[in-house]
């Protein structure tokens, strides 16, 4: 099996590093990851400079790396141009990132960006996440799973445009959900700051507000349970009930 593995943390951080050598155990394994953190650059894809790719050393044995100054979108369309431009991967596989990709933290993903593109060009695609920014968080818990998961979801198969959303809480987890994308918002996002000069500026922060806090059956509160989420999720943007 020829797997992709990306992420939008940057290539080095623990996340991938983890994901790349339990990958490995599937199959062969090439990581194109951006040189450096691209969080929220969801599926955004570079047009108005040239892109790099930069073969560079794993110490994960029978590892192949890329690093590119684009996106995570950008790491899975030049890997389908460029790396496997002779036969697409068998799967791609986003992650880990730091920091959940519930409700709708998944439009702005970098991660799930990454799985998107790769639903666009039919490569079987499933973004895993943690529910917390820190580097150093323990994802011992999350590691059992990550082997589990992609081999039960590559033996059911992917329909066509879509992937997976996967989410897990941190410390032990209490069993797997299947969910929905939570239904919430971000609230007094644009924080007010002075830069170094003392000019006004603005800082990204904010709450999320959940608009759904009662429903069982959702990202958000299989989260809040101790419960690793599986979300499918399409690219087909359609709101077929207007119709």
């Amino acid at each position: 099996m020829r797997i992709l593995i990306t992420n939008d943390d940057g290539w080095g951080t623990p996340g991938i590093r983890l994901l790349a050598a339990e990958m490995s155990r599937l199959g062969e394994v090439t990581i194109i990851a951006p040189d450096s953190p691209r969080s929220g650059h969801a599926a955004c894809i570079t047009v108005a400079k040239p892109l790099y790719l930069t073969p560079g050393e794993s110490d994960i044995p029978g590892v192949r790396l890329f690093t590119t100054n684009g996106t995570p979108a950008d790491c899975v369309k030049l890997a389908l141009d460029v790396v496997f431009a002779d036969q697409k991967p068998d799967l791609l596989v986003s992650g880990i990132n730091h920091g959940n990709n519930c409700s709708v933290n998944i439009m702005y993903s970098g991660t799930m960006g990454a799985c998107f593109v790769g639903a666009e060009h039919g490569v079987p695609a499933i973004g895993f996440s943690i529910d917390s920014h820190a580097l150093d968080v323990d994802l011992s818990f999350f590691r059992p799973y990550l082997l589990q998961l992609t081999e039960h979801l590559m033996a059911e198969g992917f329909r066509a445009r879509t992937c997976y959303n996967i989410n897990a809480p941190v410390g032990e987890i209490a069993g797997v959900r299947w969910t929905r994308q939570c239904r919430g918002h971000w609230a007094k996002e644009m924080l007010p700051h002075k830069d170094e000069a003392g000019r006004d500026c603005f800082m990204l922060g904010g709450e999320f507000v959940n608009e759904e806090p009662d429903a069982g059956d959702t990202d958000i509160r299989a989260l809040a349970d101790g419960f690793l989420s599986v979300q499918p999720a399409t690219i087909d943007m359609t709101y077929y009930g207007a119709l």
